[in-house]
């Protein structure tokens, strides 16, 4: 069993540690348990019908009762956008900052828990205690406002836990990193550093959102006729500087995509956007010059129902693009979205759309820390021992190799893996189950569970439903009807397989002996279901999952 006694400090991922996205970090500490981000990531397209991915948080539910908060280190759907999905097994309170409690209250009253769930806003610099853990908020930078290092203070020692960051001396939205009060921790003795992996294998600092400006306007200066921009929705900085290049140039700033305007909302909400940044409504686009316009819209991965990608496909009600307009990618290709970003530039290109990337220009920086960065916060914090978490195996190892470059210990603890802080020795001390949870409709089932795997079987294999109706002697009271879903062309082309398999089912029914045909459903939905199956395989070599009704009239 994994626990903390009273002079222990224990690091337990359940996501995002060698996996990008889904962060759940858990802390154990004379016996109860803190909760550091909650995040989502999205599925790919493998899974069918599916868009959001959580951590399975079975471990931590089953310890609620020991769970004393649950603290956001910023607002990307990684970090928070699991809350409303996992809140009710967990129930504690959520302290964040005001820009991220914003964004996560929309999200709590659409699944309607705005009422129950308690958020405790927390400003940067600001320190609290919950249960037997003194937290602080440091300022750090990263691409959205308000993220957070946390400083855990226990009687184990301190801790601290990065979030996402980079140093940026020019984040364009918000203060720069609190490069002081990060030196004054290490002046107190930091025990571990649990922190951001994700440009680990890069030397290269990850550069100022100022200087993206710059290169946008000397972009934008080439062309005449409409531009659109695909950035991340939540990089509130990075749209106001095309906002501000917008008006340098003669141009009006369009919101296009729901998130864009559920984002800039909040950040208005906050003080992070003020009257003198304003947007034009996509509705009324197309009301604009070609040559007046900036289009600033979701869909920069290639997600299909968003902004870009509907406009590529000619779908948007209110937005066109067309024959020598350009669309600049203000952002980076996240691992696993390389096919649905080429489909879309693809499909742009086929409008006669220009595609400008940033192995074009130099239109993006990172927001998260290069190796120098990285060696910078280790002089800062003087830190004991480092835990790599936020980056796939391959990230986790380049870090656990450069911070053993300063002579710092450094342990990987994947997902499930619990890491023991302190004291010495520091060490993997147990396991539990990790796993992921799937957002069906309204509902989460487990990834790989029963209902997972029936869905694989259908989208692989196809499904029938067959209605059999027998009379009270046990004959057909009228004939056989199958439907087979993604196995039979349903425009009459495959009639003739289906009349087989029709045929098939009623002499499979007719076979069998008069008394079991009277009293037993199961005998006549085997032998039904059997028949339908063996004669789709014969015609269409598949097998598939197949519902059998029977009636009796």
């Amino acid at each position: 069993m994994i626990e903390a006694g009273p002079e222990e400090l224990v690091f337990l991922p359940l996501g995002g540690a060698g996996e990008i996205g889904m962060n759940l970090n858990l802390y154990g500490h004379a016996g109860r348990w803190l909760m550091i981000d909650c995040g989502v990531s999205f599925a790919d397209d493998s899974m069918a019908g599916i868009d959001v991915l959580t951590p399975d948080p079975r471990f931590i539910a089953e310890r609620r009762d020991r769970l004393d908060a649950i603290i956001l280190t910023h607002a990307h759907e990684d970090h928070y956008g699991a809350v409303a999905h996992l809140w009710p097994q967990l129930q504690a309170p959520v302290y964040c900052t005001p820009f991220t409690a914003a964004l996560l209250r929309e999200r709590l009253d659409e699944a309607g828990l705005a009422r129950k769930v308690p958020v405790k806003i927390v400003r940067p610099g600001e320190r609290f205690v919950v249960g037997p853990f003194d937290l602080e908020f440091i300022q750090l930078t990263h691409s959205i406002p308000e993220p957070n290092a946390v400083a855990i203070r226990t009687t184990a020692g301190l801790a601290v836990h990065t979030g996402d960051w980079k140093i940026d001396a020019d984040p364009v939205v918000g203060d720069p990193i609190d490069e002081d009060r990060l030196r004054a921790l290490g002046d107190e003795g930091v025990r571990a550093l649990i922190c951001d992996s994700t440009n680990a294998t890069k030397d290269s600092e990850a550069g100022t959102e100022g200087s993206v400006g710059e290169s946008l306007s000397e972009l934008f200066a080439r062309y005449k006729k409409r531009i659109a921009v695909a950035c991340f929705a939540s990089n509130v900085a990075r749209v106001k500087t095309l906002a501000q290049v917008a008006a340098q140039h003669g141009r009006r700033p369009v919101l296009v995509g729901r998130s864009l305007r559920r984002i800039t909302k909040a950040a208005r909400e906050v003080g992070w956007l003020g009257d003198d940044i304003a947007f034009v409504d996509d509705r009324d686009a197309r009301h604009l010059r070609r040559e007046e316009t900036l289009l600033i819209c979701t869909g920069s991965q290639g997600e299909p129902r968003a902004a870009l990608s509907r406009i590529a496909m000619e779908d948007h009600p209110h937005v066109a693009l067309e024959d020598g307009d350009v669309a600049v990618f203000s952002s980076r290709i996240i691992p696993g979205n390389e096919k649905p970003i080429s489909r879309l530039q693809d499909d742009l290109a086929r409008l006669g759309v220009e595609i400008v990337t940033e192995r074009d220009h130099f239109i993006h920086v990172s927001g998260h820390p290069g190796r120098n960065e990285l060696g910078k916060l280790y002089e800062w914090l003087r830190p004991d021992v480092v835990a790599p978490v936020h980056g796939e195996y391959r990230h986790l190892i380049a870090h656990k190799r450069f911070a053993e470059s300063h002579q710092i210990r450094c342990v990987i603890a994947e997902d499930g893996n619990a890491l023991r802080l302190a004291p010495d020795p520091f060490e993997i001390v147990g396991q539990t189950h990790v796993g992921r949870m799937a957002l069906l409709g309204n509902r989460l089932t487990p990834v790989g569970g029963t209902l997972w795997r029936e869905r694989g079987r259908i989208a692989r294999d196809g499904a029938a439903m067959i209605t059999v109706v027998l009379d009270q002697e046990g004959g057909l009271a009228d004939d056989a009807q199958m439907s087979a879903l993604g196995l039979l062309d349903p425009d009459g082309k495959d009639d003739a397989i289906l009349d087989d398999a029709l045929d098939a089912i009623e002499s499979a029914v007719l076979s069998l002996p008069r008394a079991r045909r009277i009293d037993d459903d199961a005998a006549v939905e085997d032998a039904v279901r059997r028949a339908a199956r063996r004669v789709l395989f014969e015609r269409v070599g598949k097998k598939p999952t197949t519902e059998v009704h029977v009636a009796r009239v």
